[in-house]
């Protein structure tokens, strides 16, 4: 590639990161490609995207020399070797980094598990996609509640301080793994909190941790006129709150019977389950006139799986072995802004 410029460090000493980045001063509508050969050189170029190229993203705080090397000879014979490789920047000058190489073939079994244990190995997100979202245009993200945009799930925080923990808790996890019916296993943990008083609700709500990568990740997107939602098994009690302060688009989740201050011990209506979420998914997108091949949905649990399905590009996030088998790509080391290296 002619005219190319190059960085005043040697090949193997150079980190790839955002304030490398930065140092070029790029404005939003340029995007930087390095040399495999010579990872100093660079060239800058008008913004292109990932374009629905089949591509391996690699994404970290930041890279080294050694980690690109790694990659580079484990892709050996599924890339052009004189293929320049895309840096993926957030257009905010925040966060980690990712680097794109354009793959000549869907990478097969043996490669994807090493890319596998090199990126568990180097604490690094390893993903391969061709088809997907892209940030320019408008688009829709579905996420799970518990788990996924908070740190917690709610129902075990409640059942602990209404004294009931252990036994609910062990009831959550095998729900989240598959291993029990989702709406069964919902009605008979909240059957245990028959009783318990609101404030306890309160306490939870008013002290919701936030995923790390959250707040970024809905920033940029509504920058870029996306519709961001939660479809929660939880309870709308906790959905409402984070739709308020994040200034989401909608929340769907499960609404608790209360009366005299305290719980019933029942849930209202239709329980917000698998088939709920992706039905979720179709209305909202039909509601904000989304486009399919612009969905996105993302969790952490057996619950998540078929409006994963349904939605163009299914995340999984810190999530359970059987999410994680089933994904399109999975987050295991980074916040949920991971999500933005992936459509750019």
């Amino acid at each position: 590639m002619e005219n190319f410029q190059s960085f005043a460090v040697s090949p193997a000493n150079i980190v790839l990161n955002q304030a490398l980045i930065q140092s070029l001063d790029l404005n939003a509508e340029q995007q930087v490609v390095l040399n495999p050969q010579d990872l100093t050189q660079y060239q800058i170029q008008a913004y292109q995207g990932h374009q629905n190229k089949l591509e391996l993203i690699a994404y970290a705080q930041q890279l080294t020399s050694t980690q690109i090397a790694g990659i580079s000879q484990l892709l050996a014979d599924s890339v052009d070797a004189n293929q320049w490789l895309r840096v993926i920047t957030a257009g905010d000058n925040q966060g980690a980094i990712g680097l794109a190489w354009q793959l000549t073939e869907t990478l097969p079994d043996d490669k994807k598990q090493a890319l596998v244990e090199f990126a568990a190995n180097s604490q690094i997100e390893i993903w391969q996609a061709a088809v997907r979202p892209q940030i320019q245009q408008a688009g829709l993200l579905l996420m799970d509640m518990d788990s996924t945009t908070i740190k917690i799930e709610c129902i075990d925080e409640i059942a602990k301080l209404a004294g009931v923990g252990e036994e609910v808790a062990k009831v959550t996890e095998l729900a989240m793994q598959g291993k029990l019916d989702f709406a069964e296993s919902l009605r008979g943990r909240v059957a245990t909190l028959k009783g318990c008083p609101v404030d306890v609700l309160d306490k939870v709500a008013n002290d919701l941790p936030l995923m790390h990568g959250l707040a970024r990740l809905v920033k940029v997107l509504k920058q870029h006129d996306w519709r961001v939602a939660i479809a929660s098994g939880g309870f709308t009690y906790f959905a409402d709150k984070l739709k308020n302060d994040l200034g989401l688009d909608a929340a769907v989740a499960n609404t608790l019977k209360i009366a005299d201050g305290k719980l019933l011990g029942e849930v209202e209506g239709r329980i917000v389950d698998a088939q709920v979420k992706a039905e979720t998914l179709q209305a909202l997108a039909d509601q904000f006139a989304v486009e399919h091949s612009q969905t996105i949905a993302m969790g952490d649990g057996a619950n998540d799986l078929t409006m994963m399905a349904a939605s163009a590009l299914g995340v999984a996030f810190e999530a359970k072995p059987i999410v994680q088998q089933k994904a399109s790509v999975a987050i295991n080391h980074h916040g949920l802004d991971a999500l933005l290296y992936l459509i750019r």
